[in-house]
């Protein structure tokens, strides 16, 4: 077993700072890096040690391999974790730390390279008894191909990209009029976003569930699963909500789909954390999906109900040492929902966001945790993910779960930019949603809906206003007015609500 000292963290944002906590509470020293739009940036000034990149363009930064190993060469850093997204689940990253003897935290270059094959692990995932969506298990090779194998699969179906994931280069296909150009369409974007172009087919589930099985496995073959995730709150293939346990689904399904999940992973030797990913029809059968070969984004629903830190978890894991619990010791409490808040405007169709953060107040309370890479002050980029964080409710019941994460979204002010609080707001309001009966189509009939703007939204304006006009004032050295006290400011403010 290997004992860590220093961990280079590969990411920015809010899950560098998430992972440099988790290192700070196991006595280990966290090293940032950071490009140069991320120079003020919280992560950077939390790091016990943070070192350039350069130019903010992703390939430039957070992608270049050679740079950041040289750097954890450099820092003498015994591993690397790299979050979520970039390159966490990019094998050739994980060779080349091999290669230089750095510890990668996650499962060996073999399995992910495997698992980035979507065709050759649907194939492992069906050897190994695990139930498969119908579709091809291996990618299309010409048209003529593509129209047999879509006759044969029957409409509706999907295409999508062999080697990717996150909704790039997937295409529903309903008809045979529209499978051809939806054939180019997706081919031509999945080698824009992966540099490979072949895509396969699977029959389209109608009325379809998103729910994943978080997993570990050590290096002694020790594996547990820790719950389901419900992930079928989803706009464009992109979470936006995630809840545990499911409304959906029963103990038993849960419990076999837990073993399955572990099976999957046994099966082709992986190691660590991961996220088995499943589709789960209307009448409950469930079918593989995918396996995430990294922490996810929704991670902490699953920390808040079974109070195990999966980051640590990771590192333990990447030492050497085995799991400490068995599969009868975890015992999931509660409810946990988290919201992604996205620099987005929800009233522009989700335009992006980017700007300077002039007030920012977090909210807190019993039960809420507000996982977050920004400060006041900070200018969000646009070079990057519009993620700027998630917000986490924890209750005994999925009601109270509701009503807390309700409360704290209303609390959460964050002024100069959009953001898409007003939107989930509206999710928590929904009959649906409240009732648990939802399915991945729930967004696209609510966005039918107008979303029109609040009194509070208005309000919110004004304070941003005079906030800005206040930071002005103080630097350019001018004296702000007597008469203009906050106080009397925060009582011109609560008029103007009064009016409205």
């Amino acid at each position: 077993m290997k004992k860590f000292k220093k961990i280079l963290i590969a990411n920015r944002g809010e899950i560098a700072v998430r992972i440099i906590r988790t290192c700070r509470e196991m006595g280990l020293i966290p090293v940032a890096v950071y490009s140069e739009v991320d120079s003020q940036a919280l992560h950077v000034r939390l790091a016990e040690e943070a070192y350039p990149l350069g130019e903010a363009a992703p390939a430039a930064s957070y992608l270049n391999i050679e740079k950041i190993i040289t750097i954890a060469k450099k820092c003498q850093a015994e591993a690397i974790h790299p979050g979520y997204g970039f390159l966490a689940e990019n094998h050739h990253f994980v060779r080349r730390c091999e290669e230089e003897g750095i510890i990668f935290i996650g499962p060996p270059s073999g399995p992910m390279e495997l698992l980035g094959l979507k065709t050759i692990s649907r194939q492992k995932m069906k050897e190994a008894g695990v139930p498969i969506i119908p579709g091809t298990l291996e990618p299309i090779k010409n048209e003529k191909e593509l129209i047999e194998q879509a006759e044969a699969i029957g409409f509706p179906l999907l295409l999508k990209a062999s080697a990717g994931g996150g909704g790039k280069g997937l295409r529903l296909v309903r008809q045979k009029e529209e499978l051809l150009s939806a054939f180019r369409l997706a081919a031509s974007e999945a080698q824009a976003s992966f540099g490979d172009p072949s895509v396969y087919l699977e029959k389209y589930i109608d009325e379809p569930h998103h729910i994943e099985i978080q997993i570990l496995v050590d290096n002694y073959g020790q594996a547990v699963y820790l719950g389901e995730r419900e992930c079928s709150m989803q706009r464009r293939y992109q979470k936006i909500l995630e809840e545990t346990p499911s409304p959906f689904i029963d103990d038993n399904i849960r419990r076999r789909m837990g073993e399955i999940a572990v099976a999957a992973a046994r099966s082709i030797g992986y190691r660590n954390a991961g996220t088995v990913e499943f589709i789960v029809d209307k009448n409950k059968n469930f079918y593989f999906l995918e396996v995430n070969a990294r922490l996810q984004v929704e991670h902490p629903i699953t920390e808040m109900v079974t109070g195990i830190d999966l980051v640590r978890a990771q590192i333990e894991i990447a030492q050497g040492n085995p799991l400490p619990f068995t599969q009868e010791q975890i015992k999931p409490q509660g409810h946990a929902i988290e919201c992604r808040i996205m620099a987005e405007d929800p009233f522009q169709n989700f335009l992006p966001s980017p700007g300077k953060i002039l007030y920012l107040h977090r909210p807190g309370g019993p039960g809420i945790r507000d996982d977050s890479g920004i400060v006041e002050g900070y200018v969000v980029p646009i070079e990057y993910d519009a993620l700027l964080s998630k917000l986490i409710a924890w209750g005994r019941t999925r009601d109270e779960a509701i009503l807390r994460l309700r409360r704290a979204l209303r609390e959460y002010q964050i002024y100069g930019i959009k953001t898409t609080i007003p939107f989930f707001l509206r999710i928590l309001d929904h009959p649906d949603f409240l009732a648990g009966n939802y399915n991945t189509h729930f967004l696209e009939r609510l966005e039918k809906e107008p979303l029109v703007a609040t009194d509070e939204d208005l309000v919110a304006v004004i304070a941003a206003a005079v906030k800005a006009y206040h930071d002005l004032k103080k630097e350019t050295s001018a004296v702000w007015p007597t008469k203009s006290h906050p106080w009397k400011l925060m009582g011109r403010i609560e008029l103007l609500r009064s009016r409205l």
